[in-house]
């Protein structure tokens, strides 16, 4: 039987409604403690069918549903969901475990997000607040498309000789194609921010790999404007960098932290196919083919002695040959490729040294001066939060040691972030370090 709780909004906007589906009363009960304070109208069910039964009586905005659950899992339900009410946004909970189910739940149900049980309550609640505010952009992007179009009507329905008029409705099109366009941009750069922030989840199971993705889709992305792709092409190369280690969700933690060289068996072999399945949990998505294409590539060689498929030269997407050097540079200096750790000058040289080998020579003709005109201009400080100033510009990303990334690297720091870094260290009982740009003579 199913349980409506509401808490009125202090505003007058109209509260999100919320529909929780888990066989498991403790998970419903935690789920509406949660966000019962955040003023959302909470409906919870126990099973699918009950849920898609809620579903049929009252609009919902967003669901969150459960992997495991007896007569019709979540990727199923999901899927059902999509199906009957496709602007309700859809998250599903699941363990590790699930990775099969978890693709079917992706290609199938289309899901907004997937969340690794047990969950931070931190996450999952600015999770579900980006889900809202991704529905509101696409709501609001549609209702002013429609706008347009019934303008346009009422346009061509003017007489031609009453100028003014004419005048007065071109300037509203041309006002209401620039909202439009903010609009997409908006919803663009929330799909970026998305993805940055699910590529930093699949880190936070290994500290090591903490900024990892971040690193080698910023170094990805300068590669392949030095090579003059297109824009597109880059944008590819840059987010299938951001998720190129989304196959290894799930391996066995034991497996992330070890080099891969020193891989046997079938250890190895669960490795190995990582590439593949990576691309196959991301081709329900139309906008990321063209990454999921590089992703599954991002570790052919260019002598073809790469997998999965042991691609060769010219076969390789060029996105991913970049990505693979890009990937192997900062891979060697955390120490998951090669037993022993690199440093910086020697990961050059281990890259330079591939030429022609693992690497295509003309991505390594371009790495290697802007890793020598990086070295050389590069120069920096580090500093305490007590030290900080409003203007100072992050030289690297400012990540927890649980691997949660807090700032990015190159934001400006104003008098609110500051204050924020300090109030992070009085809750967590922690210092940070942070590491700014240095001014000449510094």
């Amino acid at each position: 039987m199913s349980m409506s709780e509401s808490e009125p909004l202090t505003s007058a906007v109209k509260p999100a409604t919320l529909l929780f589906v888990d066989d498991e009363p403790n998970i419903l009960s935690a789920l509406r403690r949660l966000f019962r304070p955040l003023g959302y109208k909470i409906h919870t069910a126990g099973g699918g069918a009950e849920g898609l039964t809620l579903l049929e009586q009252e609009p919902v905005d967003l669901v969150i549903s459960d992997m495991r659950m007896p007569s019709m899992d979540g990727a199923q339900f999901l899927e059902q969901v999509r199906q009957k009410w496709p602007d309700t946004m859809r998250i599903l909970l699941t363990g590790y475990a699930d990775v099969s189910s978890t693709i079917a739940a992706i290609n199938k149900g289309e899901i907004f997000r997937y969340v690794a049980k047990p969950w931070n309550d931190d996450d999952i609640v600015l999770l579900v607040k980006q889900a809202l505010e991704l529905k509101n952009l696409e709501l609001e992007k549609k209702r002013l498309e429609e706008l347009t179009l019934r303008q346009n009507d009422e346009l061509k329905e003017l007489n031609a000789s009453l100028e003014a008029k004419v005048q007065e409705r071109t300037q509203e099109v041309r006002q209401t194609m620039g909202f439009l366009e903010l609009a997409n941009k908006k919803l663009k750069d929330g799909f970026i921010t998305s993805i940055k922030i699910f590529s930093n989840l699949i880190e936070l199971r290994e500290r090591s790999l903490a900024g990892h993705s971040r690193r080698v889709a910023d170094l990805a992305r300068n590669l392949a404007k030095g090579l003059n792709l297109s824009g597109s092409d880059v944008n590819d190369i840059f987010v299938a960098a951001l998720l190129h280690d989304i196959g290894k969700i799930g391996l066995p933690d034991n497996l992330l932290s070890k080099p891969f060289a020193t891989l046997v068996g079938e250890d190895r072999d669960l490795v190995l196919r990582h590439p593949a399945t990576g691309q196959a949990a991301l081709m329900g998505l139309e906008q990321l083919h063209g990454a999921a294409r590089l992703i599954r590539a991002h570790h052919e060689r260019w002598d073809g002695m790469g997998f999965p498929d042991g691609l060769s030269g010219l076969a390789i997407p060029m996105g991913a040959r970049i990505l693979a050097l890009a990937n192997d540079y900062d891979a060697v200096q955390i120490g998951t490729l090669l037993s022993k750790r690199m440093k910086p000058a020697e990961a050059v040289t281990f890259i330079i040294e591939g030429r022609g080998k693992r690497y295509d020579p003309q991505v390594v003709d371009v790495f290697a001066p802007m890793m020598g005109a990086a070295s050389a201009a590069v120069a920096e400080v580090s500093v305490k939060s007590g030290q900080l100033k409003v203007g100072m510009v992050l030289s690297r990303d400012l990540i927890t040691p649980e691997g949660i990334l807090l700032l990015s690297k190159d934001f400006v720091l104003n008098e609110e972030i500051i204050e924020q870094v300090h109030s992070f260290e009085r809750s967590s009982g922690r210092v940070l370090t942070l590491f700014i740009h240095a001014k000449k003579g510094e």
